[in-house]
């Protein structure tokens, strides 16, 4: 293993939950350090839906590459400004899914 692993950031829909949980799995188990979406069982209101996607940027600053999880090709609103983000600091992104 390198002295620091790399880093990936994990975009995508909060439905696909499954499917980014399994990404994460197989990234960790292949010695990949994850950063992902934050989970709540419960409903968050706008106010925290706000401060969630800004701080998922800052996850994406701390990234050395961005895995968007986007089964069928899908890219929601969220998403696709958080690839924009990913893509104007210069960070390689890589989808789950043709686009």
């Amino acid at each position: 293993m390198p002295d620091r692993p790399e880093i990936v950031c994990i975009c995508g829909s909060t439905r696909f939950v499954d499917e980014m949980r399994a990404a994460n799995r197989d990234l960790t188990l292949a010695g990949v350090i994850v950063v992902a979406p934050g989970e709540s069982d419960r409903l968050i209101t706008n106010e925290q839906k706000t401060a969630l996607d800004a701080l998922h940027l800052r996850k994406i600053d701390l990234a050395d590459r961005v895995l968007v999880v986007n089964p069928g090709g899908y890219i929601g609103e969220s998403t696709s400004r958080e690839i924009a983000y990913a893509h104007a600091t210069g960070k390689p992104i890589s989808f789950t899914d043709p686009v």
